[in-house]
């Protein structure tokens, strides 16, 4: 199996082929035998942070091996093993995870190791739901790590894949919930910034779409959570100035809503209705670019209207942007560690050179609120930029050098972004 592009197609790994192990013994064997490995996870970076000359390794044809503990309240997962699949078979077993991201298609351990997220103001990212992790070492050893007996855990989940390679995650799980998803239309910005607060607490997840042109966000999507007491929920006949649509919309205008998970207020279960985009479908051809910066949530409306006077600059490569909401977390190199916030989502053209020259631009319009870009995606501040932003940025480097002295996990990213001047 080669190597070959990102899903994206705006990268092509280093290596020549992808090492398939179908067994963790067949997985050490790989890891303690390369010079320098990376894990592949889904391909969904877009940039170089999976990449590697040596070893590239999939964890995808290992054994889910799910395995639920209702005591403890968890569940562990082979980290190759797609969100969608998980929460498929969660559901299946009355049970839940706290929250999906918009695409259920990307693997678990890859989506915690660079703080992938969804949306509500009370809700951390992915990552935050980890209890345990096992991972395999650079001599090939498996070592098992858990949030009660470790005191760096918190260094080693949102651990870029520099700590090693993650074989089997453990989640914290509740009992399965049911959610509805409402979309809005046309809300003009000015009801939006005057209450944000208002307009992203209204509902358990709130995204907003736009492509930052004009005086309104195209489209607010309201997932909400069905409560004990079905009888309080009171559905909206406008939000914000919006409409409700009356029909299932994407978040690109003239798309199909076919491959978008179900909406018009129609209650269901919690994993056809936390992601975006229903696992059953690819949600684009791929031929897309991405990046993310999360700012503070205090500096929120600042951010936005920082973006909205780069409209310009923007617009033109834009496809949408999503506007989303997350809670606080205490993970080292988490874009939320230590601060409640938005992330500011765009999903580009695939016109990578002109993509990059904007980030130019918005990096230095952000760079006021400290913002700190999504490690999977792309951006274009180096580790000099990145350290500031991070309390616990040296405790990270050095717990890596202690976990990884021969320096197996290190790639061109990762001297880049993090262990570089």
């Amino acid at each position: 199996m080669t190597a070959e592009l990102n899903w994206a197609g705006n990268f092509r790994y280093a290596a020549g082929a992808v090492a398939t192990p179908k067994s963790l013994a067949e997985l050490q064997g790989v890891v303690a035998g390369a010079t320098t490995v990376r894990a592949l996870g889904s391909r969904h970076s877009f940039n170089d942070i999976a990449d590697t000359s040596g070893a590239l390794v999939s964890l995808h044809y290992l054994d889910a091996n799910i395995v639920t503990d209702e005591q403890a309240g968890t569940v562990t997962v082979s980290g190759g093993t797609k969100y969608g699949f998980l929460a498929e078979a969660l559901a299946h077993r009355g049970f839940a995870l706290h929250n999906l991201a918009s695409l259920p298609h990307i693997s678990v351990a890859g989506a915690i190791a660079t703080g992938t997220h969804g949306s509500g103001d009370h809700n951390g990212n992915l990552a935050t739901a980890v209890t345990a992790l096992d991972l395999v070492t650079g001599t090939g050893e498996l070592i098992s790590v858990s949030r009660d007996d470790s005191p760096d855990f918190a260094g080693l989940v949102v651990g870029l894949g520099a700590m090693g390679i993650v074989s089997r995650v453990t989640l914290e799980m509740q009992p399965s919930f049911e959610v509805r998803q409402d979309v809005f239309e046309n809300l003009p910005w000015s009801a939006v910034l005057a209450d944000f607060d208002a307009v992203t607490s209204a509902a358990y997840s709130v995204s907003l779409f736009t492509d930052w042109s004009g005086g309104r966000v195209d489209q607010a999507w309201l997932k909400s959570r069905r409560t004990d007491a079905e009888d309080v929920f009171d559905p909206r006949d406008e939000f914000f100035g919006g409409t409700p649509a009356t029909v299932g919309r994407h978040p690109l205008p003239g798309l199909s809503a076919e491959n978008c998970t179900q909406q018009l207020g129609v209650w269901g279960p919690w994993h056809d209705r936390l992601a975006h985009f229903r696992l059953a479908f690819t949600p684009s051809s791929g031929a897309e670019l991405q990046s993310e910066y999360l700012v503070p949530r205090e500096h929120a409306v600042a951010a936005i209207e920082a973006m909205r006077g780069l409209s310009s600059e923007i617009t033109p490569l834009l496809l949408v942007s999503e506007v989303r909401t997350m809670a606080a977390d205490d993970l080292w190199l988490s874009p939320n560690e230590g601060r409640a916030g938005i992330g500011l989502h765009f999903t580009w053209k695939p016109e990578q050179a002109a993509v990059e020259k904007v980030l130019v631009l918005i990096e230095a319009a952000l760079a006021p609120f400290q913002a700190r870009p999504h490690w999977g995606k792309l951006f274009r501040l180096g580790a000099a930029e990145l350290g500031p932003l991070y309390p616990r940025f040296d405790d990270f480097r050095d717990l890596a050098e202690r976990m990884d002295p021969q320096h197996k996990f290190r790639n061109e990213f990762l001297e880049r972004t993090v262990f570089g001047g």
